[in-house]
């Protein structure tokens, strides 16, 4: 039975459709604030099992942008307190939070632990984020992986593309460059935008461990960025077999 709360959904897709997506399984890694909103757009589109990672806690810095971040939520954990709310939009939703940091060996079990039918990488510690995609990719599991949205104002131009494809993106051209070295050239759509950031807006700074620096971001960037996401996952899905 579909929910009525899927009624409007369910007047855009049919019932095959949305019963597709109810019986898929999503694993979104990284809930800032590309993640934390394409985690919950996921879960209002109807998929029906998820599983989320992230081992931080909502800082008040987060209020700007982070979907789960209030002045009542600073310093609980992200993982936790988007649980809730995603508990809240689906009761029904068959969710998995870990609370962890993703890196090496703990990301091969991760993805060796279920049949995923989608992964989506909003990673932004770049040796962390490059061993998921590459892993997934030795595993052929489809994978979707955010670029840079900091320092970005202009919506307008995000991209969905192939790694190959991007430019002026520093986080792309990071990830391009790892991936080369390790044999990848293309074969993994990201999301990005070709923007550039102005780098007065960039702080180099030990305060943003394990990254190397704070940037600059605005409300709306990092959301419109997890909404493309999200919508190449449902598509994607919607179109698999």
């Amino acid at each position: 039975m579909i929910p009525y709360w899927m009624s409007r959904t369910q007047l855009m897709l049919g019932d095959e459709l949305l019963e597709k997506l109810m019986r898929k399984n999503v694993l979104v890694i990284g809930l800032g604030g590309v993640g934390g909103i394409c985690a919950e757009m996921i879960v209002r589109a109807g998929i029906g099992k998820l599983t989320i990672v992230d081992n931080d806690r909502v800082d008040a810095s987060n209020i700007n942008r982070q979907i789960q971040a209030l002045h009542s939520t600073v310093d609980l954990p992200k993982a936790q307190v988007l649980s809730k709310r995603l508990l809240e939009i689906n009761p029904a939703l068959n969710l998995t939070v870990h609370e962890m940091y993703i890196k090496d060996e703990i990301t091969t079990q991760l993805l060796e632990s279920a049949a995923w039918d989608y992964v989506v990488d909003c990673i932004d510690t770049l040796s962390c984020k490059v061993f998921l995609i590459k892993k997934c990719m030795d595993m052929q599991l489809p994978i979707v992986s955010s670029m840079g949205a900091g320092g970005k104002q202009d919506p307008s131009q995000i991209i969905v593309t192939d790694i190959s494809k991007t430019y002026v993106c520093n986080l792309a051209r990071y990830v391009r460059k790892r991936l080369q070295a390790l044999g990848i050239k293309k074969g993994l759509k990201v999301v990005f935008s070709p923007e550039k950031a102005d780098q007065d807006k960039i702080i180099v700074t030990e305060k943003a461990f394990p990254k190397k620096s704070i940037i600059g971001t605005l409300s709306y960037m990092p959301a419109i960025f997890g909404c493309t996401v999200a919508s190449v996952v449902i598509r994607d899905l919607m179109a698999i077999d």
